[in-house]
């Protein structure tokens, strides 16, 4: 009887309809926000920028990831965090709230593996900063499996990079109180990009020349020719204009400076990065000064469009989608920027393609 309850419970379970992206409203992108009664949350928009799913969250978020079959995002928490939240987009439920291990924090980011099972988180040892890169098993209720060195300090975004499970890590190279955020080694920094195989082994880095080491590389954007474009926060003198976007390509670094004039606008911090396919050209911006900056995906300077408190960037319909502190969502293409969906929420730092 146990054998035949057994059978019948398993031919049950396969035969339950296996869920979908569709079945959560199909979304195009995901974004952590703050409502108006300052509750965390995470949304599901529609690629003209519609909720088709609001989620709660904990505690401020910050990114998050999609996994590439089944309708499941990960949400990070800010940086240093102590969560992230594995959820069910279709139901609406908890799948599984992570926790760093005893002496680590997440960093704000994660990925997946091609096949899915696999999920890596950027972390830090709370002491010290050294970059770990976390192994949780999406087979089996994402269970801790492992870590890897990051290469680096503070490592914060990460990447899959294409037709491979070799992963990109931005190391920021900056040492942070574990309470406070408080930076402790702006003066010895070294930021770099790491290469990591599927088995952990640190296969490239590349570090920024010494007169940019305080230079912190944040976000990555993947480009379709196998570079890697990368975002960066200036932690030095602000009268210096550097450049905050930077281009990849094998272990080689390009830096992209815009004119001069156009470098103080950006107040030396490039808050998030995407790569339009549509323009085939890159976007970063900046909160700090309430802009975005378009360049050609060679590195050339092509415009800023001003925006209060932008943030978000993600490819979008015709060029790119903008997010802001404001509750603005925008687009932005040949015509320019212009604001199209106005929300009560503040958007936090990130829109997240679902490339599904």
């Amino acid at each position: 009887m146990q054998r035949r309850s057994f059978l019948a419970s398993l031919l049950a379970a396969s035969t339950l309809p296996r869920l979908g992206w569709a079945d959560a409203g199909s979304p195009a992108f995901l974004a952590a926000a703050k409502d108006a009664t300052g509750a965390f949350v995470l949304h599901g928009l529609s690629a003209q920028g519609e909720t088709v799913f609001a989620l709660p969250l904990p505690a401020r978020g910050h990114a998050a990831t999609a996994h590439p079959t089944r309708p499941e995002a990960v949400a990070f928490a800010r940086r240093p965090g102590t969560y992230a939240l594995v959820i069910d987009c279709a139901r609406g439920t908890q799948v599984a709230r992570l926790t760093p291990p005893a002496g680590r924090q997440f960093n704000g980011h994660g990925t997946f593996s091609a096949d899915g099972a696999t999920l890596y988180t950027s972390e830090v040892e709370a002491e010290g900063s050294a970059g770990r890169i976390g192994l949780w098993d999406a087979t089996a209720n994402y269970a801790r499996i492992g870590e890897w060195a990051s290469g680096g300090i503070g490592p914060h975004d990460l990447k899959r990079l294409p037709l491979s499970d070799d992963l990109i890590i931005a190391n920021g190279g900056i040492q942070t109180d574990p309470t406070d955020r408080r930076k402790l080694n702006i003066a010895t920094m070294r930021p770099n990009l790491a290469r990591l195989s599927p088995g952990g082994e640190i296969l490239s880095q590349a570090e920024l020349p010494p007169d940019l080491a305080q230079n912190s590389i944040r976000h990555l954007a993947l480009l379709p020719d196998g570079r890697v474009a990368f975002a960066m926060q200036w932690e030095g003198d602000p009268a210096d204009p550097v450049p905050l976007l930077g281009l990849w390509d094998n272990g080689a670094l390009t830096l992209c400076p815009p004119p001069e004039t156009e470098a103080y606008v950006m107040q030396g911090y490039a808050g998030s990065i995407a790569h339009s396919p549509t323009l085939d050209a890159l976007a970063i911006t900046s909160p700090k000064g309430g802009a975005v900056q378009v360049f050609a995906t060679d590195g050339r300077f092509v415009a800023t469009h001003r925006r209060p408190d932008a943030c978000g960037v993600a490819a979008g319909p015709g060029g790119f989608i903008v997010t802001d502190g404001n509750g603005a969502i925008s687009t932005l293409d040949a015509a320019g920027l212009l604001p199209r969906r106005s929300t009560a929420l503040s958007w936090d730092n990130h829109l997240v393609a679902l490339a599904i």
